[in-house]
């Protein structure tokens, strides 16, 4: 449910940021989601991947049991760490009033900010957090420090105060831009990156912005917006890893405000979770069959086209010799990726498993772009990923 106050239909807005929004979990890092916030102020960092004259951010409450209440916000341009360029930061207001209430399961959008970022601009939303928010809707994986004060902090324009650091994005799961009232849009249509931690931008180096979708949006002119979530799945709900793709795709990408191509890289957890033997946070996995998963990239494929949007498939990267490997997670992805290639369900296809394949095995990960657990890309690999899809946007 979106709440949406005093809507003004003169700014064309464009997602030029997103993270998808998770219940409250312990996820892989140390976050502040299952103990929440009381009396604090809560500044976080996001980089923007469109221009414009006016700024909105887009709270989330999706996983909440009551209304969040927020005492105010702001927005700014970044400095360095939690302090803020002096002269930049706005008051956000939510339908005119500089506190809300988002109901619990609801989204709101801010009214319009008369703040003008650049493409790849860093942006600082900082929250007051005066009462008690009991466990927060977040997402675990932001690879960017997130800063926490006690008591209200909203104006500080240095980061003394925000002593406290973690990883995760709170409550915050957009920004938009829009050019001035009456204008056009803001930017191309945007490319939404939807999958799982490859896509979210595990292995990539914190606080430096090289996620795959970060060497995307350095690529191509247009908003490139990170709907990933680490262990998220194509056919099934996790506590840990959020809701499975067919539930979520509206919100964290169809929905998003100018979006019209999605890139879809998901289904190796599907594959995978049930060979990790060590992983005891998503027991007992299911056994799928590629039918299944072809099935549940159907879905998502006559989704997008439902709303006039276009769709890519990314073939799942090498695998062998991590904890997702198997003898029959191997046939399995396999022939997902046969079919991906040869079925011209999608709309293009990005072979994904051939450019970052090892020349002398094709089922690993080719170690120059391989993160330490061979599973993941490093930077070096996300950019290959990037250049490899930019001519199919």
């Amino acid at each position: 449910m979106f709440q949406n106050p005093k809507r003004n239909p003169k700014h064309h807005w464009t997602a030029a940021w997103t993270a998808s929004p998770q219940p409250p979990s312990t996820g892989f890092t140390p976050n502040w989601s299952q103990e929440g916030f009381s009396g604090h102020t809560v500044r976080q960092v996001v980089r923007v991947t469109a221009a414009g004259d006016r700024v909105r951010i887009r709270l989330s409450n999706a996983y909440g049991t009551s209304p969040l209440h927020v005492t105010g916000a702001t927005v700014a341009l970044t400095d360095t760490g939690a302090a803020v360029r002096p002269g930049t930061p706005h008051h956000l207001t939510f339908g005119g009033d500089r506190s809300v209430a988002v109901p619990a399961r609801a989204h709101v959008e801010s009214d319009a900010a008369p703040l003008a970022p650049h493409r790849l601009d860093r942006l600082t939303v900082t929250l007051h957090l005066a009462g008690t928010t009991g466990p927060a809707t977040f997402h675990a994986q932001g690879f960017t420090d997130t800063h926490r004060a006690g008591g209200d902090h909203l104006d500080d324009v240095t980061g003394a105060p925000f002593t406290e650091v973690t990883s995760s994005w709170y409550y915050l799961t957009g920004v938009d831009v829009s050019t001035a009232a009456g204008g056009t849009p803001a930017s191309a249509p945007g490319v939404v990156l939807f999958g799982d931690s490859l896509t979210d931008g595990f292995g990539s180096t914190p606080n430096a912005d090289r996620r795959w979708s970060d060497a995307l949006a350095e690529r191509v002119e247009r908003p490139v917006l990170n709907a990933g979530i680490g262990g998220n799945l194509l056919l099934n709900d996790s506590a840990w890893y959020g809701e499975r793709s067919s539930a979520r795709f509206h919100r964290d990408a169809l929905g998003l405000p100018g979006a019209g191509t999605v890139v879809l890289l998901q289904g190796l957890n599907d594959i995978g979770f049930s060979e990790a033997r060590d992983q005891a946070t998503y027991k007992p996995a299911p056994v799928l069959s590629s039918a299944d998963l072809v099935a549940g990239y159907r879905t998502l494929i006559r989704a997008a086209h439902d709303r006039g949007v276009r769709i890519v498939g990314a073939t799942i990267l090498p695998f062998k010799g991590t904890t997702h490997w198997g003898p029959r997670a191997a046939k399995v992805s396999a022939e997902v990726n046969d079919w991906m290639r040869g079925s011209g369900e999608f709309d293009a296809v990005a072979d994904l498993h051939r450019i970052m394949a090892d020349p002398a095995d094709p089922d690993l990960l080719n170690p120059a772009y391989a993160y330490e657990d061979g599973l993941h890309p490093d930077d070096a690999g996300y950019r290959v990923m990037a250049e490899a899809v930019a001519p199919l946007l």
